[in-house]
């Protein structure tokens, strides 16, 4: 059968420099299966399906694979399938806002504004011990005196993070050298996505003419993705944490997918004291159909 598909490119402000994502449109009356075969095939780090919301005060439901597994809840496939549902004719039942259904509740994307953003979920946090983050920077071959601080993250997916000295040493690691396996019996927790944070400087990138705050990567081998481009799930969680430790200012410009060649650009705002957003430009760059 015949459905819509849209790809876009998602946290860029130069199109096929940031996160691709694929959208079926039309998801309703595929299996679980069906979905999962077709996000393996696809093979980026996630693809979604769009489906009638179950939730009333929902837009539209979007359900999130990896090539591996289905996630409950992911940042770039929030914002790319807004995008996407836009595009598609969809028309929010209220102005400026759309509001996503997904495996954690609902979540709020914010249209009325550059870059589009969607409101950060709740976010528990658990320190790591010593040992754990001893270990986590053995996996990525960084000296501990390196780490800065070390914490689980569950924002709906679940993160191992290591906070390092510097954008520099975030950037000097060799991804194709972690493995999945040794990060989940490191955090001994169960979790394989291991993300890792360093502050630049003096705040700028110096491979772009942008004031920049953090480069951020994630390794999550187990999930099928080796280097993710760049992840808003990740970065929400990180922005609540920092906020939590009153460590967030009231707007943070991070960098990932530089050791990718990409550009990806991930704007976080903080609104008062109550949400923060996390915001990011999306390209549609394929309009089609795929027989699924």
């Amino acid at each position: 059968m015949k459905r819509r598909f849209i790809q876009c490119d998602v946290f860029t402000d130069t199109p096929y420099k940031g996160n691709p994502l694929a959208v079926v449109v039309d998801g309703e009356g595929l299996s679980d299966q069906q979905m999962q075969q077709f996000a393996n095939w696809t093979n980026l780090s996630e693809t979604t399906f769009l489906l009638k919301p179950q939730n009333p005060k929902a837009d539209y439901k979007v359900r999130i694979f990896t090539p591996q597994i289905e996630m409950p809840f992911a940042g770039h496939p929030t914002l790319g399938s807004c995008a996407a549902w836009l595009d598609a004719d969809g028309t929010p039942a209220e102005p400026g806002k759309v509001i996503q259904e997904c495996q954690i509740g609902l979540v709020e994307i914010d249209i009325s504004n550059s870059p589009p953003a969607f409101t950060a979920p709740d976010t528990r946090s658990e320190p790591l011990s010593d040992a754990e983050a001893s270990h986590l920077a053995a996996i990525i071959n960084v000296p501990s005196e390196k780490v800065f601080s070390a914490v689980m993250l569950d924002n709906g997916p679940q993160w191992l993070v290591l906070e390092l000295d510097s954008a520099a040493t975030v950037l000097g690691i060799d991804a194709n050298k972690i493995s999945g396996e040794a990060v989940v019996s490191a955090g001994g927790r169960g979790v394989s996505c291991l993300g890792v944070l360093g502050a630049y400087a003096h705040g700028t990138n110096n491979s772009s003419n942008q004031h920049v705050d953090f480069e951020v990567r994630l390794f999550a081998s187990e999930a099928g993705i080796v280097e993710d481009p760049i992840t808003g799930s990740l970065n929400a969680a990180i922005a609540m944490w920092l906020d939590s430790e009153s460590r967030l200012a009231e707007k943070t410009l991070v960098s990932q997918g530089t050791a990718l060649g990409r550009s990806g650009r991930l704007l976080i705002r903080r609104l008062g004291s109550a949400d923060i957003q996390i915001g990011g430009q999306s390209h549609i760059l394929i309009r089609g159909e795929v027989d699924i």
